[in-house]
């Protein structure tokens, strides 16, 4: 069955950075698109960014651009976000996403907390 478990978040300041880590399994991983996407406390889970079978593709949210790099590494079934100058409107819950026949999968989350 298709896993996605989400690493890395934690409590950062203002300005600081963070790395997470998704590993997939239960699918070829090399097949599909991936995606992160964040909950804020108290709002709707959000789109951060995705990146086609290869990695040359990708695209972000605009809040994110030129802060975030998504990247993936198919021979460790693996897709990470890079996140640098993090604001405190960064805060959320981090989820890994494949949809794979029609199902949206979806990994535990990590939490991200961004604040002095």
């Amino acid at each position: 069955q298709v896993q996605l478990v989400e690493s890395g978040g934690g409590l950062v300041e203002p300005g600081g950075s963070l790395n997470l880590s998704c590993v997939a399994s239960g699918f070829i991983f090399r097949e599909y698109v991936m995606s992160w996407h964040r909950q804020p406390p108290g709002k709707e889970r959000e789109m951060v960014a995705h990146i086609g079978w290869t990695g040359r593709v990708t695209n972000y949210a605009d809040s994110v651009k030129g802060r975030f790099t998504i990247s993936r590494d198919n021979s460790k079934n693996t897709v990470y976000l890079q996140m640098s100058s993090l604001r405190p409107e960064d805060t959320a819950a981090y989820y890994c996403e494949v949809t794979k026949g029609g199902t949206t999968y979806w990994g535990q989350g990590t939490q991200v907390t961004v604040s002095s």
